[in-house]
């Protein structure tokens, strides 16, 4: 049993149900030109696709 890497379990939550969210790209910084509705839609996590999850949720076991 491989050990659980710790930046991923920072980076993404799974649902009750087994799904998988991130972050969207794009919060860090040049934030000023983005306008306030894009700024605001960009709180929301965004699911990842299930090819991309089933290799992250590989690296959290």
């Amino acid at each position: 049993m491989s050990k659980t890497r710790k930046s991923i379990t920072k980076r993404f939550k799974i649902t009750k149900t087994g799904k998988l969210f991130r972050r969207p790209t794009g919060l860090d910084h040049y934030r000023a030109k983005k306008s306030g509705g894009k700024i605001r839609q960009s709180r929301k996590w965004v699911e990842v696709s299930k090819s991309e999850a089933k290799k992250i949720k590989r690296l959290l076991k």
